[in-house]
């Protein structure tokens, strides 16, 4: 994908335009996986889709935003 340094989800991985080989750190990530209803996911795709926009970018908006919403703040890891 142009711009996201082919990344499928634009939150996590866009990059703003290189100039004289500059590199980038990619923001670490944690993979969640979730059960959901066949035709949930079917139609979750579908509008995500009709959209322009992917499921991943979709719940990565909802879950920034929930949490923002209780008030709780992202922790940076002890490491």
């Amino acid at each position: 994908m142009p711009g996201t340094g082919g990344c499928t989800h634009s939150l996590i991985c866009s990059s703003p335009d290189l100039k004289g080989g500059e590199q980038v750190k990619e923001a670490k990530v944690k993979r969640m996986n979730l059960n959901v209803d066949l035709d949930l996911h079917n139609a979750f795709k579908a509008a995500t889709a009709a959209q322009g926009e992917n499921m991943t970018d979709v719940l990565l908006r909802f879950i920034e935003d929930y949490v923002s919403k209780k008030g709780v703040t992202p922790k940076k890891g002890r490491r």
